[in-house]
């Protein structure tokens, strides 16, 4: 699950109290109703503990706490406690209000929060309402009701490489070749049916890699599986773009899933990309060797040949998908040029 509709509440304020004192030697004590506590609110909070929008699969309905009404002797209701729901980091929150969505917090850091619904207002006691005309009023309010809202969560998530291909090229065997992650890996397509996530330790690094689902012609309009899933790649830093080192229309390939991408945003197409060519282990691939290297040197791609079964020229990539994300990191944190700014001098006044 990427996405999912929740109703959330927020809790109701308490209610205030009419109420007297009642002492000895007080026999006009007058009003001491105390006014209720206010209703807790509801935050979507980013957690890197949390990796997925699985928990909202079978709960679909938040409610904050209420607050507790008030108390004689002007005693105020305890507030009810905020709700705080766990979300991915990379979740976009948005307002649902007929069929509209309106963006509320894009929550790409930890403990980055929004407030998604209001706890109601605490009602007053009656001894807010004692005048000098009026020293024994009979009149409390009560709490004011939460707010209620639909929110859609949109999770988008945040890695540093994504590997790409089409169907059955060996993306989840890579995977699992370079990190820690165990996907689930089978001789038929689509094996795959959601972004896998590893990770890879290198040089005091953590690099997250994900396997997005198989791309196929079209996907930008809805075909297929990974259509679904395109929208991870936006945040991703590097794509890993695998081929199959046995299929006939290797270049082709290559250049359809790219059209793919542009075709579903541009700046997909635009993002730095690492080529490999899985399956040298096959007596078939193996043939063609030096066919595919005159083929990508003639169109100026550096391309890695490897295999995901048996590493051959897993490293090598493994290396180059460092200080490819090495020159991001410098190219994102480099000093952005001095915006210009307009000062305008001011008039002085000529004298006649």
């Amino acid at each position: 699950m990427d996405r999912v509709e929740i109703t959330v509440l927020g809790g109701n304020g308490g209610n205030g109290i009419i109420s007297f004192r009642h002492e000895k030697f007080v026999p006009f004590g007058g009003p001491d109703g105390g006014d209720g506590g206010y209703g807790g609110n509801v935050y979507v909070v980013a957690d890197k503990s949390v990796t997925s929008l699985d928990c909202f699969r079978h709960k679909r309905w938040f409610k904050a706490e209420s607050g507790k009404g008030g108390g004689k002797q002007k005693k105020h209701g305890a507030n009810g406690d905020d709700l705080m729901i766990g979300v991915p980091l990379g979740t976009m929150v948005f307002l649902k209000e007929d069929k509209q969505e309106v963006l509320l917090a894009d929550l790409s850091q930890q403990e980055q929060k929004v407030l998604v619904a209001k706890g109601g207002k605490g009602g007053l006691g009656n001894a807010r309402f004692a005048t000098a005309r009026n020293q024994a009023p009979r009149i409390a309010t009560p709490g004011g009701h939460g707010e209620e809202r639909r929110i859609i969560l949109e999770l988008k998530i945040i890695t540093d490489v994504s590997i790409i291909g089409y169907p059955s090229v060996g993306k989840s065997t890579l995977l699992a070749a370079i990190s820690k992650a165990n996907p689930k890996i089978a001789d038929y397509p689509f094996t795959t049916r959601e972004p896998v996530l590893g990770m890879v330790e290198v040089r005091m690094m953590a690099i997250i890699v994900a396997e997005i689902p198989a791309l196929v012609d079209g996907a930008h309009l809805g075909k297929g599986l990974g259509h679904e899933f395109l929208r991870h790649v936006e945040r991703t830093k590097v794509l890993l773009h695998l081929l199959d080192g046995g299929s006939p229309s290797i270049v082709d390939d290559m250049k359809k899933l790219n059209a793919e991408l542009a075709l579903y945003k541009l700046a997909l197409a635009e993002k730095p990309q690492l080529v490999a060519v899985n399956k040298v282990d096959l007596p078939e691939v193996q043939a063609r060797l030096a066919e595919l290297r005159q083929i990508f040197s003639s169109l100026g791609i550096k391309v890695f040949f490897v295999s995901a079964i048996t590493k051959e020229g897993v490293p090598e990539l493994v290396s180059e998908i460092v200080k490819m994300l090495d020159r991001a990191q410098e190219e994102s944190t480099a000093p952005e040029m001095p915006i210009a700014v307009f000062r305008p001098k001011p008039k002085v006044k000529r004298s006649k």
